[in-house]
């Protein structure tokens, strides 16, 4: 007992040599203390409060007595796919401390993608029907939205209506009808047209009895059923001061609405029976659902997507449009790449604007004073003309005309000279110029 006091007395005495100022401090020799550690000091230590901070224990370090090889290096750098695959640590620690071979955490039970995020997957789907393409985008969302309202989800509300809007002439209404007959589906068709009428409440009764219609095909006949409107901005929207909002304009709007709110309880004017109607997806499309009733487009009703076509759908497009030409991939995307900045319409037009030879060349060969003759009531049947062989100067070539057409709408502008004065306006501005312009 006495020499432990003795000891640890001279770890007291050296630690109170270390704060006085001496030549050099005592290094204790308590049992407290290894061997192995070293007093690391500034060198000419003269101040108290500068001893004190500069304290420092330091263990010593030989690189020769280190492992050469660390067995769990291989963890640290994993590179593979497979995250989740924690058998390569069997084996690495006692067996003390592992459970059996074929139990534990380390036995892989479940593939790594089980473990992906439902949300990342990627579906893919056959996108192509009758040799036209589908943008997958496109598809996913209008199959979802379909199959959604099909099916009993508990304790969720689906949107009943589905929205695409976009540019014009970007192939709205075509890609759903691709989707529907890829589905199985004849859907209930509507247009702007049929959303106004001179008869006040006409068109909301005529929503609702397309509505049904599509209804009793699910029910009676036992097929996937959905009502398509049209252009629903046209009808049902209003565009500035330029357009009347009617008494129609409001019951379609609320029509719409009280529909997405009930889809299950339609009644017809007249028939108030409580029977219940299937539930019947209604598909819309337009270019600016901003100037519908900000209500009906609110997220509980319509679910909205935004119908942009990126390069490889107008390929894929451009693809199906020229399918039977024998038109080859790279000059498809020569012309894709060309016309960027048109719609997919553009294309479509482009087409038709390639027979045009081959429909001179016919009329040249009746005679025009028998086109009517020939086309009308004819008992040799209509016309067969020759496919034109489509290359790609041809294509670019009536590509440049259409677009010099867009142009000159754009650039004349006949309508605003026409409220001014009774003039051509700058049609003629250019024959003018040049002195080929007579009259």
């Amino acid at each position: 007992m006495a020499a432990s006091v003795s000891t640890v007395g001279a770890g007291n005495r050296g630690l109170l040599n270390l704060k006085g100022a001496g030549s050099g401090p005592s290094w204790p020799t308590s049992a407290f203390f290894d061997n192995s550690l070293k007093t690391v000091l500034g060198s000419k230590i003269t101040n108290q409060r500068l001893l004190t901070r500069n304290l420092k224990l330091a263990a010593e370090y030989d690189k020769e007595k280190q492992p050469s090889k660390d067995k769990w290096k291989g963890l640290a750098f994993d590179t593979s796919d497979d995250q989740q695959d924690i058998t390569r640590g069997k084996g690495m620690v006692d067996s003390l401390f592992q459970a059996p071979m074929g139990t534990g955490t380390h036995y892989a039970v479940m593939s790594s993608y089980d473990y992906t995020s439902k949300g990342l997957r990627q579906y893919k789907l056959d996108n192509n029907m009758d040799g036209f393409y589908i943008a997958s985008s496109f598809m996913d969302k209008l199959v979802v939205h379909i199959t959604k309202n099909f099916l009993q989800l508990p304790n969720i509300k689906v949107p009943l209506i589905l929205g695409i809007w976009g540019g014009k002439g970007q192939g709205k209404s075509f890609q759903c009808e691709l989707v529907f007959a890829k589905m199985g589906i004849n859907p209930v068709v509507m247009s702007a047209g049929e959303l106004e009428s001179g008869n006040a409440g006409e068109p909301a009764k005529l929503i609702r009895q397309r509505y049904r219609e599509a209804a009793d095909i699910i029910k009676k006949r036992g097929k996937m059923c959905c009502l398509f409107i049209n252009d629903l901005d046209a009808g049902a929207g209003r565009f500035g001061g330029t357009t009347q909002y009617t008494v129609n304009n409001q019951m379609v709007n609320a029509t719409l609405m009280n529909i997405a709110d009930n889809p299950t309880s339609v009644q017809l004017p007249g028939m108030y029976n409580k029977e219940e109607n299937p539930r019947v997806p209604i598909i819309v499309t337009g270019n600016d659902f901003s100037t519908l009733y900000a209500p009906l487009i609110r997220d509980g009703r319509m679910e909205k997507f935004y119908w942009a076509p990126t390069r490889e759908d107008r390929i894929g497009v451009c693809t199906g449009i020229f399918g039977s030409d024998n038109v080859p991939r790279e000059d498809i995307v020569k012309l894709v790449n060309t016309f960027h900045g048109q719609s997919i319409d553009f294309f479509g037009a482009l087409r038709a604007r390639a027979y045009d030879d081959e429909v001179r060349k016919w009329i040249s060969g009746v005679g025009v004073e028998n086109v009517g003759k020939r086309l009308v009531n004819s008992k040799e049947g209509p016309p067969i003309l020759e496919q034109p062989k489509m290359t790609l100067e041809k294509l670019l070539e009536y590509g440049n005309m259409l677009v010099l057409e867009q142009e000159n709408v754009k650039r004349v502008r006949l309508s605003d000279k026409y409220l001014k004065e009774a003039a051509l306006g700058d049609a003629n501005e250019d024959a003018m110029k040049n002195g080929s312009f007579y009259g």
